[in-house]
């Protein structure tokens, strides 16, 4: 009888512990990053042989050996690769966007074509202040026109230094959160709830992470992951209970960098995925676009004040500057306030002439200033249209990756239900054999 009342009790503990995980998963259905577990139940095998005296001997009920958790390693990785590449090109399209506002809100293009414009008025009426006066006004927008779009350059510039500080920070903070899951995994019983809530933790961490950097991950036997930067050839970022440190700089170029900094060396991190990869190429495309708009900017300047140079103003005198520049190219000022000093005449040819508007006019041609700010804009704009559509089919990726890692690792409430009736037969069951023990054991009392 204690062979029936012992293997009777060893059911009801195990399945009591299975109810308990099926609870659990079907508690914790909606609760991101947790993967289903599932108890593992073994039977308890004799001490001895199975027969003993020449006498067959049965086992001694069921054990709970584990806890395992549902979850596939490589569908994880895909995940990760996939978030990483995705959060590449959105933070590199949030940076393509704001540079597209800053060339575009401050209407360089127009100002240009207004100044040019404003010119042939000029040599329409060479004579008369009027059109000299408008043109100066003309001139004066496009200084303010570039001066403005190059401050807005310059804001990104500040926007992605703190944007880097703040994806830094946050990914030091996440390796040291992973570094002390990883050293409870060291502590905790493996096959146990809490062996399979620290790796719940551990990869919603590890989630986080690729959204930052693109990682290469490995675990040891109970679990502890090891993470590098990039690929496998990437420096180690977390290992064990130790996480290393990673800094952000600036180039003089405007390009940014990042190291990886432990207590034995200083390593270059590469990220080719992640926000971290988006502010490399976002700092990238403004220092281009930097590049670009002072070529226009200087040509346009010091074209401008060459023609003005060339020429005779309204009162028989050579033309002065009309720009000055200030300690960058687009840090351009009006210098010129007098209408009466546009030079539209030629040297020496009366101010009824109006030949020298007509070096101006050459200097649009030659220039083009017009078709080079729209090339700019333009040429951002379609970089602009490809990431989106890069970003959509990454997306789609991105969510195929997670429904393939989900549909392992994901509880299914239906399937939950099933083996909540079952356990819960079985539990009865077992508390029937149970009380089968001991009414048999009373009945063979009551002979005695």
């Amino acid at each position: 009888m204690s062979d029936l009342l012992g293997i009777g009790a060893s059911g009801v503990r195990a399945y009591q512990t299975a109810l308990t995980t099926v609870s659990e998963n079907i508690s914790n259905a909606s609760t991101p990053g947790y993967a289903k577990r599932t108890t593992d139940l073994r039977e308890i095998a004799p001490a001895n042989s199975l027969t003993a005296n020449n006498a067959t001997t049965t086992g001694q009920g069921v054990s709970v050996a584990g806890v395992t958790r549902a979850a596939d390693s490589l569908r994880a990785a895909d995940v990760r690769n996939a978030s990483a590449d995705l959060a590449r090109s959105e933070t590199g399209i949030a940076w393509l966007d704001r540079i597209e506002t800053a060339l575009t809100g401050n209407q360089l293009g127009d100002r240009l074509t207004g100044f040019f414009n404003a010119a042939k008025a000029v040599a329409a009426d060479p004579t008369s202040t009027t059109p000299r006066s408008a043109l100066l006004e003309q001139a004066s927008s496009v200084a303010n026109s570039f001066t403005a779009t190059g401050k807005a350059l310059n804001n990104l510039d500040a926007d992605v230094d703190a944007t880097a500080d703040n994806a830094v920070a946050t990914l030091n903070t996440l390796g040291a959160s992973l570094a002390k899951v990883n050293e409870g995994l060291g502590r905790v019983t493996p096959g146990s709830n809490g062996a399979a809530q620290l790796a719940d933790q551990r990869d919603a961490i590890l989630d986080q992470i690729s959204a930052i950097s693109d990682i290469t991950v490995t675990t040891d036997s109970v679990g502890r992951a090891t993470v590098k930067l990039g690929n496998a050839g990437g420096p180690t970022f977390v290992e064990a209970n130790q996480a290393a440190n990673v800094t952000f700089a600036r180039g003089t170029d405007g390009t940014v960098s990042f190291a990886l900094h432990t207590q034995q060396a200083v390593s270059t991190v590469t990220p080719n995925g992640g926000a971290l990869a988006g502010v490399i190429d976002g700092a990238a495309r403004i220092a281009d676009a930097r590049t670009k708009l002072n070529a226009i900017a200087t040509a346009f300047t010091d074209g401008v004040n060459a023609v003005q140079a060339q020429g005779n103003d309204l009162d028989g005198k050579s033309g002065a500057a009309l720009f000055s520049v200030g300690t960058t190219p687009t840090d351009i000022s009006l210098s010129l306030t007098d209408p009466r000093g546009v030079a539209a005449a030629g040297a020496g040819k009366g101010v009824r002439d109006n030949s020298n508007l007509a070096n101006l006019d050459a200097l649009r041609t030659s220039g083009a200033f017009e078709a080079n700010t729209t090339a700019l804009i333009s040429g951002n704009a379609s970089t602009l249209a490809n990431r989106k559509q890069v970003a959509d089919a990454q997306s789609a990726i991105r969510d195929n990756a997670v429904a393939a890692r989900d549909a392992v690792s994901g509880v299914n409430l239906d399937s939950e239900a099933v083996d909540l009736l079952r356990f819960q037969q079985a539990y009865q069951a077992s508390s029937r054999v149970i009380q089968v023990a001991r009414d048999t054991l009373q009945s063979i009392l009551d002979i005695h």
